[in-house]
C-alpha cells in the first residue's frame, strides 16, 4: 500500500485526489497540506479523507515516515523547495506542470533525484488521453513518414477576474502567462512528438487581461534539425478552448483530435489522395487499444506502477525539464525579439527564475490578491475525440 500526501488544496487538487481514490487497494491518501489549512479541511470533508492528517507547511510532513509519494499541487514558485525537501527525505513525488519555474529549478530536482534514489514524475495528463497516445503510436509506425511542419493550437478562454487569485498573473509566482502554464501540456507533447528545437522565433502579448503581468497570448515558430518547422499557439483568449496537434508527414498528415489526410503527386505536381494510405492509418489507429484509465487517474496509474515495480514513470524530471526549456526559449525569443538557439546554458539570461524575472515585460501591473477562488467550472484542457 503506498502511502500518498497532497500538498496544495487548490483547483488541481481534486483532479490527483479522485486518481487516487481510483485505485484504493493500491494506495491510501494519508495527509494534506495548505498554507490555508482550512481548505485541505474542506478537501478532506469532501472527499471522505477521514485517516487524512492536516497540515499548513510541508515542512511539518518531512519527518513522517509513513508517507511514500507526495503530489505537489502548489503554485509552479513553490515546485523545486517542495519537491526537493520531500527527496531529501526520502519521498517519491509526482510535480504538477509546470516542472519549475525556470530550468535551473528544474536542474537541481533531477540532480536532488539522482542523488537520493527518490522517484520523480512530472504531471503531463493530457498524454494519457486516446487520441494524444494514439496519435504518438501512429507517428512512431513511420507510416505518415519524417514529420515536416507540426501546428499546435493551445487555445483556452478565461475571464479577467482568473487572473485576480494571489499567485496567478505574476511573473515572480506564476513563473509566466499560458505559454507556460496552459500550453505547457502541449509544448510537452510536442516535445515527446519531435524533441527539442535547435532555434525559437516567438511574438507575446497581452491582449485582455490588464490585471495580469504576464502574457495571455503567444505565438511561437520552433525549428527542427533537417528544416522541419512548428507553429505553437499559446492562448487563453479563445472562446471554445479548441486544442489540437497536427502532424504533417512527408506522406501524410495526422493529428489530434484524430483526422488523417495523404496526397500522392500528379505529374504535374498537384495532389491527388492517397486512399490506399489514408485506409491504413485509420485501420491502425482504429485497431489500437484505448486507455484503461486517463487524464490524471491515467498517470497516477502510471507513476504508481513505477513505485511498485521500480521503473521509471513515463514521464519524468527530463521531459518536464524539456517542455521548460522550450517555454524558457519562447520567451528570451519573445521579449528579446530575436531568434534562440537551444540548448539554453546556464549562463543564459532565462536559465534562473532571477534572470527570467529581470529580462520580461510586466504588460500591466497586478490589479488584485483574492486568498482563494470558486473552482466551479474548472478545467485541464483536453483533446477530444470528435463525435
Amino acid at each position: 500500500m503506498i502511502r500518498v500526501a497532497v500538498i496544495g488544496a487548490g483547483n488541481i487538487s481534486p483532479a490527483h485526489i479522485k486518481g487516487y481514490l481510483a485505485f484504493p487497494d493500491r494506495c491510501r491518501i494519508v495527509a494534506l497540506c495548505d498554507i490555508y489549512p482550512e481548505k485541505a479541511e474542506r478537501k478532506k470533508a469532501e472527499f471522505h479523507l477521514d485517516g487524512a492528517q492536516i497540515y499548513s507547511s510541508h515542512r511539518e510532513m518531512l519527518q513522517r515516515d509513513d508517507i511514500d509519494l507526495v503530489s505537489v499541487c502548489t503554485p509552479p514558485y513553490t515546485h523545486a523547495e517542495i519537491a526537493i525537501d520531500f527527496m531529501r527525505a526520502g519521498k517519491n513525488v509526482l510535480v504538477e506542470k509546470p516542472m519549475a519555474s525556470s530550468l535551473e529549478e528544474c536542474d537541481r530536482m533531477i540532480e536532488t533525484e539522482r542523488e537520493t534514489g527518490a522517484t520523480m514524475g512530472i504531471i503531463a495528463q493530457n498524454r494519457f488521453t486516446d487520441p494524444v497516445m494514439k496519435l504518438k503510436q501512429i507517428a512512431d509506425t513511420g507510416l505518415a513518414g519524417r514529420i515536416v511542419h507540426a501546428q499546435v493550437d493551445s487555445l483556452w478562454w478565461r475571464g479577467h477576474c482568473y487572473y485576480d487569485l494571489w499567485w496567478r498573473g505574476s511573473w515572480e509566482k506564476e513563473g509566466g502567462g499560458c505559454t507556460l502554464n496552459h500550453a505547457v501540456h502541449h509544448i510537452d507533447m510536442l516535445g515527446w512528438l519531435m524533441g527539442r528545437p535547435k532555434k525559437v522565433t516567438a511574438v507575446l502579448s497581452n491582449a485582455s487581461h490588464d490585471n495580469a503581468e504576464v502574457e495571455d497570448i503567444s505565438i511561437a515558430v520552433l525549428q527542427y534539425e533537417k528544416g522541419s518547422l512548428a507553429r505553437v499557439t499559446s492562448s487563453v483568449i479563445d472562446h471554445g478552448e479548441e486544442q489540437r496537434i497536427v502532424l504533417q508527414g512527408e506522406h501524410a498528415s495526422i493529428a489530434a483530435p484524430w483526422s488523417v489526410h495523404a496526397s500522392l503527386s500528379q505529374l504535374n505536381g498537384f495532389p491527388k489522395e492517397n486512399r490506399e494510405l489514408e485506409q491504413t492509418l485509420n485501420e491502425r489507429y482504429e485497431a489500437l487499444p484505448r486507455l484503461a484509465h486517463t487524464g490524471h487517474e491515467g498517470e497516477i496509474d502510471n507513476v504508481l506502477t513505477a513505485l511498485e515495480t521500480g521503473s521509471r514513470p513515463l514521464i519524468d524530471g527530463n521531459d518536464g525539464r524539456l517542455a521548460v526549456e522550450i517555454i524558457s526559449a519562447i520567451y528570451e525569443a519573445g521579449f528579446s525579439e530575436k531568434a534562440v538557439e537551444l540548448p539554453l546554458t546556464p549562463d543564459d539570461p532565462f536559465y534562473t527564475a532571477q534572470g527570467i524575472q529581470s529580462h520580461v515585460r510586466h504588460f500591466y501591473e497586478k490589479a488584485a490578491s483574492l486568498e482563494d477562488m470558486e473552482s466551479d467550472g474548472f478545467t485541464v484542457g483536453e483533446i477530444r475525440e470528435k463525435k
